[in-house]
């Protein structure tokens, strides 16, 4: 497989790591749309969210709460912030391999580009 995440899952491809688990890995974005961008993804590959089956729906759960607390830890969660999935190319999505974007520290508009 030559996905991009389970390469840095597997510590193949360096990252900015700010939080870990058995089952979620969270790390920096490279190309930051807010002044905290962070990516949180699950460490089983999963291509799209179409790709979410049932045994899936915890660790699902798992990216939500973890992209709230980290917000809590960064000081914004009171203030607000924007949690995003894309999938597939017409939604933007780049990397296939599901992930959140958890993105805080300043207003965002709508609607999203």
């Amino acid at each position: 497989m030559d996905c991009l995440f389970c390469k840095i899952i597997k510590r193949e491809i360096p990252a900015d790591i700010v939080y870990e688990d058995d089952e979620v890995l969270a790390f920096n974005d490279i190309n930051p749309q807010a002044p905290t961008h962070i990516l949180i993804i699950p460490k089983t590959h999963i291509a799209t969210l179409n790709d979410i089956e049932e045994p899936d729906l915890a660790m699902i759960g798992r990216l939500q709460y973890t992209a709230a607390q980290l917000a809590r830890e960064r000081g914004f969660a009171e203030d607000g912030y924007r949690v995003v999935m894309n999938c597939n190319e017409m939604g933007g999505q780049t990397v296939y391999h599901i992930h959140m974007h958890l993105m805080g520290g300043r207003e965002f508009t709508w609607p999203a580009g």
